[in-house]
């Protein structure tokens, strides 16, 4: 009989922090981009710039990111990881709790700036744990519950916010007030959870170096760009994650934006997007018992189909039932695609060196999604007021904008197929 899969303390604590960091992200694809649009608004902004504007502000902030992040990864392969990883956790939850302080919608994206950097960064420490809390026989299904119960654990701080927005005159408080509200319990909600890493991880696998660490850190950075280059099975992987993991992250950023501009229901779009992270629970877990049985790489060629199908359904959006239909496909396969990509660049790379590969793995990450969300924004704006009629239904421009990560889909395909073919011949 199969021994029950369970897990060590160290790796309930790694988990936790998934489901710390997760509220800022629900609350991110949710409540946010809606509150953005309120603001905006009643600023005078015109309602066609509304998404222009929310990626561009998502661009800018993966680009800062995607400066940070090889630099924080070759500084926590050098006995640093904990104590940087401390000060990016700080960043964001300060930048999360402080985000209501504002009613001017461009002071407003700059601090949500400030706290998509603090997340991301201190997703780069997060990810390059990975190897060090857990073995690689462990690895699939440690990361694919990391994921999933970040999904459904993220769902009891958003509750309480989502009911304080929607029911926010029973409180006796405005919409604003309630919005105060959200951040303090989101950023409040991740500080906590966030304990029980920071107090029980040990940084065991480094490399030993001496002199100034900043300094050292570039050249090191230099030096890994090398190496993943001279790496070929590697070095193909980014670039295939680069395609693939463009289109998700978009839609996951950009996922209330885009219905928001479509003119759904606001309180549907929150309920649909609930149900992503219900729907998405089981099935992040499912996949990480299926990589016991098939072929990671496999799996992962399975997501990027399918999501390059949801992409498509996606483009056809014009009504909230569709929105329900897309928030529980993406749920399918979300957790699946992240935690599998995750775990699979740690198989393939050498434990001491985590952190830097893990941060060049976060510059894909965060570049592909400056792409996703600037093609996005930039198409969007560029088509503002077009509408085309495809199959009888009427598209505005941010259907035509969302259908082009298609092509991004079906690029990191390909690519991926080359580069699980090098990791297979390598084996």
């Amino acid at each position: 009989m199969k021994e029950k899969f369970k897990l060590t303390s160290l790796e309930r604590n790694w988990i936790l922090y998934d489901i710390a960091n997760s509220a800022f992200t629900l609350l991110v694809s949710t409540l946010i981009p809606i509150y953005f649009n309120s603001l905006a608004g009643a600023a005078g902004v015109h309602e066609d710039m509304y998404l222009s504007y929310w990626g561009y502000a998502g661009s800018i902030s993966t680009v800062l990111v995607a400066i940070i992040a090889p630099i924080c990864g070759t500084l926590s392969d050098r006995k640093f990881k904990k104590p940087i990883f401390l000060l990016t956790v700080l960043l964001g939850c300060i930048a999360c709790a402080c985000m209501g302080l504002t009613t001017h919608w461009l002071v407003f994206l700059g601090i949500f700036i400030l706290a998509k950097v603090g997340f991301h960064s201190s997703i780069v420490f997060y990810d390059s744990m990975l190897p060090e809390i857990t073995t690689e026989e462990r690895m699939d299904n440690v990361s694919s519950m990391g994921y999933a119960y970040g999904y459904i654990g993220s769902v009891v701080p958003f509750v309480i916010c989502l009911v304080l927005v929607l029911m926010c005159d029973s409180f006796g408080l405005t919409m604003g007030g309630a919005m105060v509200c959200a951040f303090l319990i989101t950023g409040i909600w991740w500080a906590v959870l966030s304990l029980p890493l920071l107090k029980s991880y040990r940084q065991t696998a480094f490399v030993d170096g001496k002199g100034a660490p900043l300094k050292d850190s570039f050249k090191q950075l230099v030096r890994t760009f090398k190496e993943a280059k001279a790496e070929k099975h590697v070095f193909v992987y980014l670039i295939a994650f680069f395609f693939f993991i463009n289109g998700v992250y978009t839609i996951i950023d950009m996922a209330t934006a885009y219905g928001s501009a479509l003119g759904l229901d606001t309180t549907g779009l929150l309920l649909a997007l609930l149900l992503t992270q219900i729907v998405a629970f089981p099935c992040a877990i499912i996949f990480g018992r299926l990589s016991a049985k098939y072929d990671t790489g496999l799996l992962i060629k399975v997501c990027i189909v399918c999501y390059t199908c949801i992409t498509l359904f996606g483009m056809f959006l014009v009504s909230l039932w569709q929105f329900w239909v897309l928030a529980c496909l993406v749920g399918m396969f979300q957790g699946g695609i992240q935690a599998l990509s995750r775990s699979y660049l740690g198989k393939i790379i050498r434990p001491e060196r985590s952190g830097e590969f893990y941060g060049l793995m976060d510059i894909c990450g965060k570049g592909a999604s400056f792409l996703g969300t600037t093609m996005v924004a930039f198409v969007s704006q560029i088509t503002a007021g077009v509408k085309v009629n495809v199959f009888g239904l009427q598209l505005q421009n941010e259907n035509l904008a969302v259908g082009s990560l298609v092509i991004l889909f079906i690029i990191g395909y390909l690519v991926f197929c080359k580069a699980d073919k090098l990791n297979k011949e390598r084996a």
